[in-house]
């Protein structure tokens, strides 16, 4: 019976797909899969080890597989995806555009961005943590007064740490990669931010056994399908999370993007449940 509703849903999904694509009308609700071609959109980060990342054209990470999954229960194959850069701050203008079709790209479910794109899942409830050298004896928050701390300029994770320990020394770098040099170098203590990137950073073959993410995360961050406001696919989106979940493929994903890390996901939120669609 459960098999029956995925294939179902997975069915509808595409017949939705292709009747607004062959619509042609300019609503913004509008999914925009080119049916002539039979493929679909995705935004991922590129820049993100273990989450979203291209290799010179070749895409991994946990935001790439939990989308290759939901494409092929939607009846895209992975050789009918057009992976699309989507950078934070553009994701609400690809999906308004109609660059993209649905975006993969931690991106944090909130009120706010709920009024201008529509969400399906979350697939996974990360939250922000530390990483830190593995032979650090730094546990949490509390125990960074007086030590330095990196971040990524203008993000709020290092914003909360900062409201959190007054006496901590922020450190701002461009990206998360260039906060684990200087980390490497000995020149800071700690790097914030979600704990999945985090794992990420520590899974990659250069920083192997040389950091640990501490395991005691201070937020929830629901990381959602981005998807055009008005959009058809939330609820078949959510089918297809709920079966990856139960067929094991999600933790199998989880398990091979962060091997290294010495990462364990937050087992009271995760697997999460997909949401009510609106």
């Amino acid at each position: 019976m459960r098999s029956t509703r995925y294939a179902v849903a997975a069915t509808m999904a595409v017949a939705a797909l292709t009747l607004s694509a062959c619509g042609g009308g300019d609503d913004g609700g509008s999914d925009s899969s080119d049916a002539a071609s039979d493929s679909i959109r995705i935004g991922i980060k590129f820049d993100q080890p273990g989450l979203g990342f291209d290799e010179g054209g070749s895409y991994s990470g946990f935001d790439v597989d939990v989308a290759k999954y939901v494409a092929q229960e939607l009846g895209y194959s992975e050789d009918k995806i057009e992976w699309v850069e989507a950078p934070s701050a553009n994701r609400e203008n690809l999906l308004a555009n109609g660059q993209v079709d649905m975006i993969f790209a931690t991106y944090s479910i909130t009120d706010t961005r709920k009024e201008t794109v529509d969400f399906a899942g979350p697939y996974f409830i990360a939250g922000q943590d530390l990483l830190v050298p593995t032979d650090s004896d730094i546990t949490g928050p509390d125990d960074l007064d007086g030590k330095n701390l990196c971040s990524v300029t203008g993000s709020t994770s290092a914003e909360k740490i900062k409201e959190e320990v007054p006496g901590v020394n922020l450190v701002e770098q461009p990206g998360y990669a260039e906060c684990v040099s200087v980390m490497s170098g000995g020149q800071i203590d700690a790097v914030t931010t979600d704990d999945i990137i985090l794992a990420g950073l520590a899974a990659q073959e250069s920083n192997a056994g040389q950091f640990k993410v501490v395991g005691n995360p201070f937020s929830e961050e629901r990381y959602g399908v981005g998807i055009p406001k008005g959009s058809s696919n939330c609820e078949a989106i959510n089918t297809a999370i709920t079966k990856m979940i139960d067929d094991g493929a999600w933790e199998e994903a989880i398990t091979a993007n962060t091997e290294g890390a010495d990462y364990t996901y937050n087992a009271d939120l995760n697997p999460p449940e997909p949401e009510a669609c609106a």
